[in-house]
């Protein structure tokens, strides 16, 4: 990766750059599904059909400092150029992660969360792949979350055992945590739970 990335907490200033962030990556949730009420059914369509609803609430989140908007940018040299976004919110703003058949009252979420955050997704942009963006962003997660009252980040990425697209690791790559110190506390192929306590 380029000595020049930077990785900053996402604010309302990188909103143009975030949104074509999210063009250029083809991604028209807008890091909204966590937050989206509706079937699986209605989300592709939303996704498919609504993008400008998904667009519009990311905006306002980002915009008030809502949890649902929390996350880390990366930034090329041409800033305000974003070639990466990672959403780091607290588990409660995120309870549908934790909600599904997978994730659902596993003992390793058992305890206390307050403090808890979960990283949601990862989006890289297509120029930035496999240059060390999403490490960093991991790395800066680690950083900047303790001033938003996080003690602990957990992850739900992937670990597939056959090669797939980047896009299916919209949870991020194993290997981005591990370089940052997360353990794995729940083995269940190919979606273990990682966690590093901050």
């Amino acid at each position: 990766m380029s000595s020049a990335i930077t990785v900053a907490a996402a604010g309302p200033e990188h909103l143009p750059g975030l949104e074509a962030l999210f063009e250029a990556a083809g991604t028209p949730c807008y890091c909204r599904y966590y937050h989206f009420g509706g079937t699986n059914n209605e989300w592709l369509a939303r996704c498919s059909d609504g993008q400008g609803e998904n667009r519009r609430e990311f905006a306002e989140a980002l915009a008030s400092g809502s949890d649902e908007a929390r996350g880390v940018v990366a930034l090329a040299p041409e800033a305000p150029h974003v070639v990466g976004w990672l959403k780091v919110a607290p588990a409660a703003a995120v309870a549908k992660a934790y909600e599904r058949r997978l994730y659902r009252g596993l003992p390793c979420f058992a305890g206390d969360r307050a403090g808890v955050f979960l990283i949601g997704c990862a989006v890289v942009h297509p120029d930035y792949r496999r240059r060390g963006v999403a490490t960093a962003l991991v790395a800066g997660a680690v950083e900047l979350a303790p001033a938003w009252g996080a003690r602990a980040l957990e992850a739900l990425p992937r670990r597939p055992k056959e090669a797939v697209s980047d896009e299916e690791l919209w949870t991020g790559p194993v290997s981005a945590f591990t370089r940052n110190g997360f353990a794995e506390v729940h083995t269940f192929e190919p979606y273990p739970v990682l966690r590093r306590v901050l």
